[in-house]
Order: C-alpha cells, then sequence, then structure tokens
C-alpha cells in the first residue's frame, strides 16, 4: 500500500492534532528507558522576596493575622444595644400616621409608616407603631410579624421592650393563642 505525499502529511497532521489534545498535569512522553518524566516545577520564591510581591494562589494564602476592629467592642452582640433614633422625617411621617389612624384611616396611616420605617429601618417605635396600624386594618398575622420584629431591635431598652411584649400579648390573645399571650405577659412583667 503507498501512501502519497498528501496521504502522509494528513496522518502527520491528524497524530499531530490528537497529541495536543492529551495534555495533562504531567507529561506523557515516555524516553526510550521507561521511566515518565514529570513536568518540571515551577520556580519557587526566594527567600528575600517581601510577601507582598509574591503571587498567591487562593489555596496557598496566608491567613492574615486578625486585626481589631475600631470602635467596637469584640465581645458585644452584633445587633445594636438599642433601636435607631428617630429621625426629623421619620417622625413627621409617624405623627402623620398617629392622626390618620385617629381619623380612621388605616391604609394612609400604614403607608406613612412604611415610609418612616425605610427611613428609620432599625427603629424599633416604627416597627411597634407598623403593628398597630395592622391590629387597626385588622391584619393580625402582619400586626404580630412587624411586633417581633420591633421586639429584635428594641435592645435594652426596658421600655420599649415592655411595650413590644404587651403589644404582642394583646396581639397573641385577639388571634386566639391565650398561651403564648401569657408567655408574652410574662416576659413583659419580667421587665
Amino acid at each position: 500500500m503507498r501512501f502519497s505525499v498528501l496521504g502522509r502529511t494528513s496522518v502527520l497532521s491528524a497524530v499531530l492534532v490528537f497529541a495536543g489534545c492529551a495534555s495533562g498535569p504531567g507529561s506523557i512522553y515516555v524516553p526510550v528507558g521507561g521511566q515518565p518524566t514529570q513536568a518540571p516545577e515551577p520556580p519557587k520564591a526566594s527567600t528575600d522576596d517581601a510577601p507582598e510581591s509574591r503571587v498567591w494562589r487562593k489555596s496557598e494564602q496566608p491567613a492574615e493575622p486578625a486585626q481589631p476592629e475600631t470602635g467596637r467592642d469584640s465581645s458585644a452582640p452584633s445587633y445594636s444595644a438599642s433601636g435607631d433614633t428617630l429621625s426629623p422625617a421619620a417622625l413627621s411621617l409617624v405623627r402623620e400616621a398617629d392622626n390618620l389612624l385617629a381619623s380612621g384611616d388605616t391604609r394612609g396611616a400604614i403607608a406613612r409608616l412604611e415610609r418612616a420605617q425605610r427611613i428609620a429601618p432599625r427603629s424599633a417605635e416604627v416597627y411597634f407603631k407598623l403593628s398597630e396600624a395592622y391590629v387597626a386594618a385588622d391584619q393580625l398575622g402582619s400586626a404580630e410579624q412587624f411586633t417581633l420584629k420591633g421586639l429584635s431591635l428594641a435592645g435594652d431598652n426596658a421600655r420599649l421592650q415592655r411595650a413590644g411584649w404587651l403589644l404582642l400579648a394583646d396581639i397573641r390573645r385577639a388571634r386566639g393563642n391565650v398561651a403564648g399571650a401569657d408567655q408574652a405577659e410574662a416576659r413583659a412583667s419580667a421587665l
């Protein structure tokens, strides 16, 4: 069987293409002696290089020493010890909502309180006011959730916590959860 020059070139090209596809972590070339060769090791960084000049792989990165945070006690809880104070804009919206609730416009009051909540998202007072507005709208499930959120933001403010637990007790009692109401009242009296 005779191969033409063109045929030999095609066969040689195909072999080279397939050989190029078989690359991996080490060389596949086996010399005449029968021992496979390993890929050469990457050059090691000298010990006198500064650590900033070395390029680290993600898996090789040295652990950075823990740096103390400024302005926070490391033993302090991650939540705020007390809720945010109301800004003048949020306070104005809460007062508007109180007036709207007094006139019977619960939807308008809820809209104002939701705006106040966006301005002061960590204010327990806003959440408690939202809860009261949802009670007036006879949406007790939402009222309970807003009360719980307000309690989580009340921090160590005993006055706010007591008001929140009593509000939660009233909501739970209105929903028919007498045991939950009793627990909330017990928490309020413990403060």
